[in-house]
């Protein structure tokens, strides 16, 4: 299985952002290119993997949910979903989903969780749901029991909204009721031209582009979910820890929030 080191890739860019050591020269550049035209990108990074923290923690600590399934998982991170998980409930089960061939390389490395839950990875397409929920109820996931369904940053990678919709309502539809959904993507609202610009960047660099979104247009993710306090609302503000920072607590354009089905 191979990949191409001369062209940027999301993860990698991503992974460079949050500090990491995954990421090569190409990765770099257009991560510094992006951040010289938007210089908050490291915070929405840095945000966006504290909100996955607490909202994976929440699910497991009180809704009780013990299997997640985390599609578009990205590179493999210190505090990534299974570790959040297992560290509240050992028994949980987790289903990484992504179809990125160094994804795939990482994952089969670095993924490793506990002796009594299960850490999977799946090659599968977001865009094909029914491929997916196929192959982690066939491999690690009873999906009869309710599941947290994870899609973060992943959405807008698909540049129609509709299609982005149907996606998550297909995967929601299948999903017994208690099953929650955890969404996070990039918006538009403090520095929207800023944010713009650099995204536009990444567009005429990456095979894969990416759509900023209006808050209204992430909320239709949510249609027909109970949506958990406190709603909508950037990353950041997202039940805060206690003692959080000012610099933890600053609005960042990326918006997330937490949806149960009924």
């Amino acid at each position: 299985m191979s990949f191409d080191t001369g062209i940027p890739h999301s993860a990698r860019v991503w992974n460079y952002w949050l500090g990491g050591q995954d990421n090569f020269p190409v990765d770099r550049q257009v991560g510094d290119q992006f951040a010289g035209l938007y210089p908050d990108i490291a915070v929405v990074a840095r945000s966006s993997r504290a909100f996955l923290k607490r909202s994976v923690t929440f699910l497991a600590e009180e809704a009780g949910i013990r299997q997640f399934l985390d599609v578009g998982t990205g590179m493999p991170t210190a505090e990534h979903t299974h570790q959040v998980a297992q560290a509240v409930a050992p028994d949980a089960r987790i289903a990484y989903v992504d179809n990125d061939p160094l994804v795939l390389t990482h994952a089969r490395t670095l993924l490793t969780g506990t002796a009594e839950g299960a850490t999977e990875y799946i090659d599968a397409d977001l865009r094909d749901p029914a491929a997916v929920l196929e192959a982690a109820g066939r491999t690690t996931l009873d999906l009869s029991k309710p599941t947290g369904l994870i899609l973060m940053n992943i959405l807008g990678h698909v540049p129609d909204l509709d299609e982005a919709v149907a996606i998550v309502r297909q995967f929601m539809g299948a999903l017994p009721s208690g099953s929650h959904l955890v969404t996070a993507d990039g918006t538009n609202v403090l520095d929207g031209p800023a944010f713009e610009e650099a995204i536009g960047v990444w567009n005429a660099n990456a095979p894969l582009s990416y759509h900023l979104r209006r808050p209204e247009e992430l909320a239709r993710f949510l249609e027909g979910l109970e949506v958990v306090e406190p709603g909508l609302v950037p990353c950041s503000r997202w039940r805060p820890s206690p003692g959080a920072s000012p610099e933890d607590l600053r609005e960042v354009d990326e918006f997330g929030a937490v949806g149960r089905k009924p």
